[in-house]
């Protein structure tokens, strides 16, 4: 296949899809020799002016509606399950410090969390484990799911918004137990990542006590 038959055919692949795909995904649907990364390249040149755009999110790819045409698209519909304020704080803290163990958000919050908060965001497919910590009683450490980032419009944790963007819209809470990030802080992936854990395996069951 010539290379306008494999951007046809990732193009494809890309809109056929219900969810992101990774590279690896496309990798596999593709030629071997197929150049992955420099088509999704050249597929987001080509959709920058359209109705939608081909957007990263996360390490996966997916076409999204371009933000200019979001306001004509909103649809009004009833909510009938609003995410508490313990559940809002749970994740702000779980975004900006992770990977965060359950302790870890409870002194940041300053009181317990509650099983039923990380239920609701563990429902809402917002968070994931992240891994345990290699301490005494290998805590579960929680980060933040590439469904939390596509909710949100986010390519990554580096996109979230600084402390003067959340004082400005009005979002910050102003109380000294939250912490969630410092004027002079920058959130460092790498530096994350470096963190002593161990994997969780995919069978393993989680407790909420941890």
């Amino acid at each position: 296949m010539d290379r306008f038959e494999l951007l046809r055919l990732i193009e494809a692949v890309l809109f056929g899809s219900n969810e992101p795909l990774s590279e690896r995904d496309l990798a596999a649907r593709m030629p071997e020799d197929a150049d992955i990364p420099g088509m999704l390249e050249e597929l987001r040149g080509q959709y920058a002016n359209r109705g939608v755009h081909l957007v990263q999110v996360g390490a996966r790819w997916a076409f999204r509606t371009a933000p200019d045409l979001g306001p004509h698209l909103l649809l009004k519909k009833t909510v009938h399950r609003k995410m508490s304020r313990a559940a809002l704080e749970t994740l702000a803290i779980i975004a900006y410090h992770q990977p965060v163990t359950r302790a870890e958000i409870e002194e940041i919050r300053g009181v317990t969390t509650s099983r039923g908060t990380l239920d609701i965001l563990l429902e809402a497919e917002w968070i994931k484990p992240r891994g345990r910590r290699r301490t005494p009683g290998r805590p579960v450490t929680w980060g933040v799911s590439d469904e939390f980032l596509d909710h949100f419009g986010l390519e990554s944790v580096k996109a979230l918004p600084g402390i003067e963007e959340l004082k400005a819209a009005g979002l910050l809470d102003r109380r000294p137990g939250l912490g969630l990030v410092s004027a002079e802080s920058e959130i460092d992936i790498e530096e994350v990542e470096d963190e002593p854990y161990e994997a969780v395996e995919p069978d393993a069951a989680i407790s909420m006590d941890e």
